[in-house]
């Protein structure tokens, strides 16, 4: 499954990166996150649960961050299982770019999805991985500026309409972003 995107966050591109390389942060913002710690200097391990149509899963997976551009991007390799529900394994190219009123991330994820959650259906994935990003840029939007003292604007706050790698973040690709996030 191909995803592609881009959310606006109302931050500089270094607090946009911070955050995405904060594995606090992320645990915050990553809808369903459990547990996420840092186990390599690029590497990150994650307990994610999240309901996707009638099936919940619980995915534990593993992310490393390569192909490192501070602060503009890197790409996330990930994989994780949910079980007897799934896997998931697939790559995230991230770029940040800076712009008037904060930075764009973008995003180009490939993601291959098996097992009982790939039966649900893409348009199922997609729509549960458009609610969760929403839900992950509003929440690390809203970090972001507690941790700066900047103001979010109206449209942040609101929930951008975005991105769907928080499927990967889901999908037991979790950090992110991502930041699904991820992703997606």
């Amino acid at each position: 499954m191909k995803i592609t995107g881009e959310n606006e966050v109302p931050a500089t591109k270094e607090e946009v990166w911070q955050a995405l390389n904060d594995p606090d942060v992320l645990a915050k913002c990553i809808p369903g996150c459990e547990s996420l710690e840092r186990v390599g200097e690029n590497s990150f391990k994650a307990t994610v649960t999240n309901r996707i149509g009638p099936v919940t899963a619980k995915f534990d997976g593993k992310v490393d961050l390569t192909d490192l551009d501070p602060p503009n991007g890197y790409t996330l390799m990930g994989s994780g299982s949910a079980g007897s529900m799934g896997n998931a394994k697939g790559a995230a190219k991230v770029s940040l770019t800076e712009t008037e009123t904060g930075t764009k991330l973008s995003y180009d994820v490939d993601v291959e999805i098996t097992g009982k959650i790939a039966q649900l259906g893409g348009r199922l994935i997609q729509s549960t991985a458009n609610v969760l990003a929403g839900q992950f840029f509003k929440k690390l939007a809203r970090v972001i500026g507690e941790e700066t003292g900047a103001e979010m604007p109206a449209e942040a706050a609101a929930g951008p309409n975005w991105v769907k790698w928080g499927l990967v973040l889901v999908a037991g690709v979790a950090v992110a972003a991502i930041a699904y996030f991820i992703l997606g």
